[in-house]
């Protein structure tokens, strides 16, 4: 087995279809019931990155049989420079499991993130998969627990979505933006979502946010070029015209059956007044019509957030797995995995 580092952007077509493969051969093997990813926009979901981040990557390749024409890519690494931090994720097919490919490949990407700087290494992990004991052997602690939860829309009930939808209090407004917020709305919605900032909940930040206008347009722009779409649902105090909540959901091309619940945040001051179940269900109301494909949203609370998980299981929300972050430090990880070379 090969490794070598690898470019998507100028890979072939042949080489995107056999990563997308493996990809689903492991989310059978460890996710079962999470739909299979799509072709569409696989590349640049992989390419592109906010600015100021990088991304390299590296594929494990078995050579050609007769008569086979290309290589299969079995494995696959990439460390995001993110900030602080490299963020990886490894991948490996599940027919070359338990033969030293994973650790081959993150000691690849943990001597790159050393060669670059970086003192720390963080990474997604899902409970109930072979990823736990996997970073756990090799010193990764965990530091951030959430869960996730999913819901079937084919289960909700809609008639009381409607009603919790117009149950905000007077003086508020609820609006929907397909796309993100116009422009002149960008700074309020920046302002919002600083009021994350003040939260210390042991959250590592290994994916990126922005609080800051001009990173948030950034952000924006980027989903839509990963081939992500973003909705936005708006609470407006219409006294003022601030932003006193907001609800972001993303459709990826990559699974457009499932989309991904991003922040729900209420502002400090404007809590009480039943604005989160609102802003949430009037985002799956237009979901449903907006996106006739879609079956599924998925999204991910903090144990000790029990606000939302509460608003979240009145809408119909089931708990499914346990969602972990772990880090480890990168000099010491590259001393146990003799990465050093």
């Amino acid at each position: 087995m090969m490794v070598r580092e690898w470019d998507p952007r100028t890979a072939s077509s042949d080489a995107i279809e056999s990563l997308l493969h493996t990809f689903n051969a492991a989310l059978a093997a460890d996710l079962p019931d999470d739909p299979p990813w799509q072709a569409s926009s696989l590349r640049e979901y992989l390419v592109e990155v906010m600015p100021g981040s990088r991304r390299i990557a590296w594929i494990a390749e078995k050579e050609p049989e007769p008569q086979q024409v290309g290589c299969r890519i079995l494995g696959y690494v990439h460390v995001l420079l993110l900030g602080d931090i490299g963020v990886i994720e490894v991948l490996v097919h599940p027919e070359v499991r338990r033969q030293g490919l994973g650790r081959q490949l993150l000691a690849t990407a943990a001597r790159r993130a050393y060669q670059e700087g970086f003192s720390a290494l963080g990474v997604e992990v899902v409970g109930g998969t072979p990823a736990v004991s996997f970073y756990e052997a090799l010193g990764f602690d965990r530091e951030f627990l959430e869960t996730r939860s999913v819901l079937q829309l084919s289960s909700v009930d809609w008639p009381a979505l409607e009603k919790m939808a117009g149950g905000i209090g007077d003086g508020y407004r609820v609006e929907f933006y397909p796309g993100g917020p116009p422009d002149p709305l960008v700074e309020a919605y920046a302002r919002a979502k600083a009021e994350l900032r003040d939260v210390d909940d042991g959250d590592l930040d290994l994916r990126p946010s922005s609080v800051d206008p001009e990173r948030l347009r950034d952000s924006l722009d980027c989903l839509h070029r990963r081939g992500m779409k973003p909705y936005i649902v708006l609470a407006i105090e219409e006294s003022s015209g601030v932003v006193a909540g907001l609800t972001e959901v993303v459709v990826p091309a990559q699974h457009p059956t499932r989309a991904d619940q991003y922040d729900t945040i209420v502002v400090r001051q404007h809590r009480g007044h039943g604005i989160d179940r609102a802003i949430k269900a009037r985002m799956l109301l237009e979901l449903r019509s907006a996106e006739p494909e879609l079956a599924e949203v998925q999204t991910w609370n903090a144990q000790s957030n029990e606000a939302m998980i509460q608003v979240n299981a009145e809408l119909g929300f089931q708990p499914d797995r346990d969602w972990c972050e772990y880090a480890a430090d990168v000099a010491v990880l590259v001393h146990h995995l003799g990465a050093t070379r």
